[in-house]
């Protein structure tokens, strides 16, 4: 029989170390929010492969919709000879996005090419050369996505130069002190000292920080962003690749707050698993490139089209908007009851729809990260059947991203295995 320490030893010797992973198990095959390794060990999945599987895996529309397209034909390049599913899936997105305003879509593979293409737009319709990006934030490990990302290990360690007239700013965490005034101070101190505002093509934030700990924006805030960036003439851009497609009990996290951003990145569950990433804009700026300038080989497959359709499907049938709210407030209840038990050790409890994370620290200190308290749960969670993802600033934050779809007993099933866990290492 395979054995996951065979693979693993394979893996070490054929791909770089640099593509790491998170624990030497390999996936056999997976249904919904479950997945079972080659050794035939059961795991609940609580990450969704980062965000990804929003609608579960395996889903037998998804699966249906690509056997479909499969049968008719796989690649004949979306730039060359264009194919209705890529235009159908165009209008629906801008249909779905938030704002009223006319938009244009364009379709690449990954969300980094999604972000590299939003400032390729933004310097084309302004003119412009700087972009300002946030402490904390991550948007990808190309040149200037790591250039836009806020934090330096593990994903700009080691790759630099990067590119230049980016700049960042604080993002607010109150949790940690950073107040919404301290950061749009930063934000006028570096129209006064780095870069006019008149010569920034466009302020990128994410709405809910991924990587960086799943800290939320405030409407307050973002409606500050849209106001200064109306003020100086910058773009918007909204990146939304981990908080959309009804992760945070919206289909985009902006439809929160009402704000309307000019440019949407959309990756992840945009397409149950398939390769697949868009920008979404107001119409005047989406077409400011000119034609050719932007695109890609693989860019809007067929067979990720269609996949990406039934999604949009499956989020509208099954109620997954819904969904995602109650999936939030049965972890804050569970998460909230842990917390009692183990104060000293969670500091912070962040919900927002089915974007979920608890912050762990050493003796309830906000800026004590208990870094090895959490690798020892996300490593002795694995071992007993529930995959968790770290994240955060330091490295101190586990985030939840159950596949929208799942039931409450398996949620209930691995908060009892979390809650096992916590017991056998604080205890």
């Amino acid at each position: 029989m395979r054995s996951n320490s065979q693979i693993q030893n394979r893996k070490d010797k054929s791909i770089a170390r640099g593509q790491g992973n998170l624990a030497a198990v390999y996936v056999e095959k997976a249904c919904n929010a479950e997945v079972w390794d080659v050794e035939g060990k059961r795991y609940i999945d609580f990450g969704s492969g980062i965000a990804v599987s929003n609608t579960g895996h395996s889903h037998p529309k998804i699966v249906a919709a690509v056997a479909k397209q499969l049968d008719k034909f796989s690649h004949t390049c979306v730039m060359v000879t264009p194919y209705e599913c890529a235009v159908e899936l165009a209008e629906k997105l801008n249909a779905v996005a938030p704002g009223d305003s006319e938009k244009k879509c364009i379709f690449v593979t990954t969300g980094a090419e999604a972000v590299e293409n939003c400032i390729k737009i933004a310097r084309a319709h302004t003119g412009r050369r700087g972009v300002i990006a946030f402490n904390g934030g991550f948007h990808g490990r190309t040149n200037l996505t790591m250039g836009l990302t806020g934090k330096i290990t593990p994903y700009k360690n080691l790759f630099g130069p990067f590119p230049g007239e980016i700049y960042h700013v604080p993002f607010p965490v109150n949790y940690h002190g950073v107040s919404e005034e301290a950061s749009l101070k930063a934000l006028e101190n570096l129209f006064k000292v780095d870069i006019s505002p008149q010569d920034v093509a466009a302020i990128i934030i994410e709405p809910v920080q991924g990587e960086g700990g799943f800290y939320p924006a405030s409407t307050a805030f973002l409606k500050r962003l849209r106001q200064l960036c109306d003020q100086y003439g910058i773009l918007l851009i909204a990146d939304e690749i981990q908080t959309g497609f009804a992760r945070t009990g919206q289909m985009f996290c902006m439809q929160h707050h009402n704000v309307e951003p000019d440019l949407i990145t959309m990756a992840k569950g945009i397409a149950g698993g398939y390769p697949l990433a868009a920008v979404v804009g107001k119409s005047e700026i989406m077409d400011a490139p000119l034609p050719g300038g932007l695109g890609g080989t693989y860019a809007g497959s067929p067979i990720a089209c269609s996949a990406a359709l039934a999604v949009l499907d499956i989020i509208k049938d099954e109620n997954l908007i819904e969904r995602a709210n109650e999936i939030g407030d049965r972890f804050q209840q569970r998460l909230v009851d842990l917390k009692s038990d183990f104060s000293n050790e969670i500091g912070d409890i962040r919900v927002t729809g089915a974007m979920i994370a608890i912050e762990l620290v050493c003796d309830a200190t906000a800026d004590k990260p208990n870094v090895e308290l959490t690798r020892a749960l996300v490593e002795k969670a694995c071992h007993k059947g529930l995959i968790l993802l770290s994240c955060g600033f330091y490295s101190n934050v586990i985030r939840f991203l159950p596949p929208l779809t799942i039931s409450d007993e398996i949620i209930d099933e691995g908060l009892d295995i979390l809650t096992e866990c916590f017991r056998a290492i604080v205890s």
